[in-house]
């Protein structure tokens, strides 16, 4: 495929698009508080706790996704919201739930699931609400964890020159009953998962990176472009260095979710630090591209490039 086709299909995937309505959302609600270090764009919002922060974030399940598999739905709502907190370089402390069932047999399908990932990862429920019997469901998890202060890993501090770097497990599958999910937690255990999450922690508390998110929904560029368009700058991507299954194409790659991936940024002279990290801890990772100071981010493979996303232009969120 040639690489112009490639970013346009990217920008029209419907894991970027559903994010534009965020930024008109934010404007309801002014955050005034001394105590909130950062909110609105950061995989969690960061509360001032004394010497350290708490870390608060929240996410709902695509209804496309309890439609299909509602067990796979609800292990994936524990894995993303422990993603969320590792994001940041913290630890998960607890969560809460709602979920909406139309029937008894997807709410215990559900539930199955949340225990399978609450296993997995340590992290209880313990508290949250029910409903019953309704004519739609839906499922939503909120999660508080902490971090050091001052070992916080924000979107928004990217910098011209800085190296960006990904983290990624390509040992998996696609999963067989949503397509655009890539399967690489449910296998493995507890320990070798932990391991792989602790990699952003450690990150952040030897100050290796100074921006970071985990790939979620819009995929791994898609990912990167949010945290750009916090941090207000943009990048050159060299797509022949981004590590992927092999046998899988560049395009199914960019928009799947990878289950257990990051995206950061780093000063060039950590850079390699940073990969020997996420190697070490299980990850396949590489240097992938560069920040820029120009507000776009450019895709580039062999003698080919184009602009994935102008920033000037357009917007993935619209927050910043």
């Amino acid at each position: 495929m040639k690489i112009e086709s490639l970013a346009a299909e990217l920008r029209g995937f419907v894991g970027i698009t559903r994010k534009k309505a965020i930024g008109d959302l934010v404007g309801h609600f002014p955050v005034e508080s001394d105590l909130i270090i950062a909110s609105f764009g950061e995989d969690a919002a960061v509360i001032d706790d004394g010497d350290e922060v708490m870390l608060l974030a929240a996410d709902g399940i695509w209804s496309r996704l309890l439609e299909a598999d509602a067990e796979w739905a609800g292990y994936c709502a524990v894995l993303v919201n422990v993603h969320d907190i590792a994001a940041m370089g913290g630890w998960p402390v607890a969560m809460v739930d709602v979920l909406s069932a139309g029937s008894t047999d997807l709410a215990e399908a559900v539930l199955s699931g949340m225990r399978k990932g609450i296993e997995k990862f340590k992290v209880p429920i313990v508290g949250g609400h029910f409903h019953p019997e309704t004519p739609y469901s839906s499922l939503d998890v909120a999660i508080l964890g902490k971090a050091k202060k001052g070992a916080v890993i924000l979107s928004s501090g990217a910098e011209p020159g800085d190296s960006v770097v990904v983290g990624v497990d390509l040992d998996g599958r696609v999963h067989p009953s949503f397509a655009i999910n890539w399967d690489s937690t449910s296998f493995k255990s507890g320990e070798i998962l932990l391991r792989q999450l602790g990699s952003m922690r450690e990150l952040a508390e030897r100050g290796l990176v100074t921006a970071g998110k985990d790939i979620s929904n819009p995929g791994m560029l898609g990912t990167l472009g949010m945290l750009l368009e916090s941090s207000r700058t943009g990048a050159v991507v060299d797509l022949d260095k981004i590590p992927k299954p092999e046998g899988m194409e560049m395009l199914s790659w960019q928009k799947m979710y990878p289950g257990m991936g990051f995206v950061v940024t780093a000063p060039p002279a950590k850079a390699e630090e940073v990969v020997r990290i996420f190697r070490v801890r299980g990850l396949n990772s590489a240097v992938i591209g560069r920040v820029t100071g120009e507000r776009r981010l450019v895709i580039e493979s062999s003698s080919e490039k184009a602009v994935l996303f102008d920033f000037v232009a357009e917007t993935i969120t619209g927050i910043r």
